[in-house]
């Protein structure tokens, strides 16, 4: 066979052939750093979004003339959305593009705060929530498949760290952004605090992001049964893991009927995901040993970030009366140095001959040495002696997420990224939720437990020490002449000196199951998965074969 150039005929036009279709993989360079950057900034606005209203729901209640019980609605409902739009988001922006896609849900989250704080009542509150819930959700899967389709091999390990700042970063500069709007400007920037950044967010993804087309023609593949199931079934399992202290459980029959048919409802979405020709992800990496370790220790390890988190600003708030302001050194110690860990197990990890796997059980070990010096916790401590159980956790948490990331992700071709992407970010959105549940049920079961066995300690006794005199009554004597009066206020003062023991006791209860917990992930990590090495681009002195 002759080539075009030997067959040609001088004089004749030469027929070329049809340029190659374009990759929409932009070349590396300063407006690809800008549209990363852009998406990045998106998912903090959601992620400020979620946290900040959350933590600072007890100051919009009060604004807003919201009970308590319908106050934890508006946070259950948005989670729900949330979690369960991660589920599906890596289909829509393969459809609509990850540009058009990702302008639009941040726009939408940002418009939606604007009549917020101008809700006539909690069911209207609740329902625009749940879109902002659902904007918000579609936002972190974008960003994984950014970071891994974008960048070259030889930084992708940074764009992990990158993502990795949603999950330690975020979180732990919700509480001190809550007390500056509130303190400082007003209760109204707790929703529209989000309006500036989100702005600034589209247009860098606007001037960054690489315009690749749409492709409707995936809708005559459209999985529609997947999210009629999967959608209200994740919504359901979400509302009992937030619901479900405060209802008591399975003693209420909105918890039974929401776990029977949520549960029903998602084994037949599983199943229906394991057979569809277009699922939204798929459960077969599940019998990767590397997917099985990763997702399982993704759900573990943001759990106990977050319980580990919940902790100090539980304690200040309930038995030192701190504000929210007050309590937000706590979180800075955490969340400020971030910006230093993140690159910097990035690139530790980066490295070839360092096992991430290594890596992620000295992070276990920073987190349960953490919770060790929590278990020290008494009713005499202040802000300051969180510090450096806070310092320990600036190593464990990065040290930790990263190479997670890196084991569910580096085993993975390029075409699965959207696959895994689904799959990674509900169980990290999950993971909060699990959080929740536990550390409710947990604190409130221990506090009782100690609560019975303090009375019951203080009626065995009471009589053996009744000759020393109660002092509380002494202190109290001289400031009323009713005595009546004097021992009311007597057992007021040890009702609550019996409440800040129990939470106390329960409190380190929590952080010796914590200790327990991070070894055995740190034991599971070394065993389970095998090893992954970081990404790097193909040389060229290899001929292709």
């Amino acid at each position: 066979m002759t080539n075009a150039a030997s067959a040609s005929v001088p004089g004749e036009p030469v027929i070329h052939a049809s340029p190659p279709r374009p990759s929409y993989i932009p070349p590396f360079g300063l407006r690809t750093v800008v549209g990363c950057l852009g998406m990045l900034l998106a998912v903090h606005v959601a992620g400020f979004n979620e946290h900040v209203t959350e933590i600072g729901l007890s100051d919009i209640r009060g604004a807003m003339h919201i009970g308590h019980d319908e106050g934890t609605w508006v946070i259950a409902i948005y989670e729900a959305f949330n979690i369960a739009a991660m589920a599906f988001t890596p289909w829509f922006y393969m459809t609509f593009s990850i540009y058009r896609f990702s302008i639009f849900m941040t726009a939408m989250l940002a418009l939606l705060s604007i009549p917020a704080p101008f809700m006539p009542d909690v069911t209207s509150l609740c329902i625009l929530r749940a879109f902002q819930g659902l904007a918000g959700g579609c936002l972190p899967p974008v960003l994984m498949t950014v970071m891994l389709k974008y960048l070259p091999p030889q930084i992708r390990v940074f764009g992990i760290g990158g993502y990795a700042m949603s999950a330690t970063f975020g979180p732990n500069l919700g509480l001190p952004l809550e007390a500056f709007w509130f303190e400082h400007v007003g209760w109204h920037w707790l929703y529209w605090e989000i309006i500036p950044t989100a702005a600034l967010a589209i247009a860098m993804m606007s001037y960054g992001l690489p315009r690749d087309p749409m492709y409707f023609e995936r809708f005559k593949k459209f999985n529609w049964f997947g999210i009629l199931v999967g959608l209200p079934a994740i919504c359901s399992l979400v509302i009992v893991l937030y619901q479900g202290d405060r209802l008591d459980w399975f003693r209420s029959s909105t918890i039974t009927n929401l776990t029977f048919w949520g549960g029903a409802a998602f084994i037949v979405f599983v199943i229906n995901e394991a057979f569809h020709p277009s699922p939204y992800f798929k459960i077969q990496y599940w019998t990767s040993r590397n997917i099985q370790a990763a997702l399982l220790s993704l759900v573990g390890i943001l759990a106990i970030c977050s319980i580990m988190s919940e902790i100090p600003a539980t304690y200040l708030e309930v038995v030192r009366g701190y504000r929210p302001i007050q309590t937000a050194p706590v979180s800075l110690v955490v969340a400020l140095p971030q910006l230093i860990m993140l690159p910097l197990i990035a690139s530790i990890c980066n490295n070839p001959k360092v096992d991430c796997r290594l890596v992620l059980a000295g992070g276990m070990l920073c987190l349960a040495g953490a919770a060790w010096l929590g278990t020290w916790l008494t009713v005499d401590w202040v802000r300051d002696n969180f510090y450096l159980i806070q310092l320990l956790q600036v190593f464990g948490q990065p040290m930790t997420v990263i190479p997670t990331l890196m084991l569910a992700t580096m085993a993975m071709g390029p075409a699965d990224g959207p696959f895994i992407s689904g799959m990674v970010n509900m169980l990290k959105g999950l993971a909060n939720a699990v959080a929740f549940a536990l550390f409710s049920a947990v604190s409130r079961r221990r506090e009782q437990y100690h609560s019975t066995m303090l009375l019951d300690h203080h009626g065995t006794h009471q009589l053996a020490l009744q000759g020393m005199g109660n002092p509380i009554d002494q202190q109290l004597a001289g400031l009323s002449p009713d005595a009546a009066h004097t021992a009311w206020n007597g057992l007021q003062v040890f009702h609550t000196y019996l409440h800040e023991q129990s939470l106390v006791l329960a409190l380190t209860d929590i952080y010796y199951v914590l200790i327990w917990v991070c070894f055995g992930y740190a034991a599971m990590n070394l065993v389970l998965p095998h090893r992954v090495y970081p990404p790097r681009a193909p040389s060229p002195n290899i001929p292709a074969r």
